[in-house]
């Protein structure tokens, strides 16, 4: 029985990484956000993915996906030892670069598990 059109093409959209047939994306930005969530103790760990997450582009807000300000102001937090503030910093970030959409990710803040 050979397989249809659909399943195959669903199949070459997994093996690129993507689920679901396609409905679904993988987000490099995403994972980093989940890293920097993962490691909050560690402030010059979290500052360097905030780095990275600055060298690229959020097409939704024209701009940054984390801003210098919004490194700046975790980072601050952090060293004086406000987590809960840096974190609630860290999910309006990650709210903002997702756009309010369901993109399939599920949960990314520091409850998912």
């Amino acid at each position: 029985m050979s397989e249809s059109g659909d399943d195959r093409a669903a199949e070459r959209a997994y093996q690129r990484r993507f689920r679901d047939k396609g409905n679904k994306r993988d987000d490099w930005a995403v994972d980093t956000f989940r890293e920097v969530f993962a490691h909050l103790e560690d402030p010059a760990r979290v500052d360097r993915l905030l780095f990275e997450l600055g060298r690229y582009y959020n097409a939704l807000t024209n701009a940054p996906i984390v801003d210098l300000g919004t490194r700046r102001r975790v980072a601050d937090c952090l060293a004086r030892g406000a987590v809960e503030e840096a974190r609630s910093i860290l999910e309006s970030c990650l709210q903002h670069y997702r756009g309010g959409i369901d993109d399939g990710l599920g949960d990314v803040g520091p409850d998912a598990r």
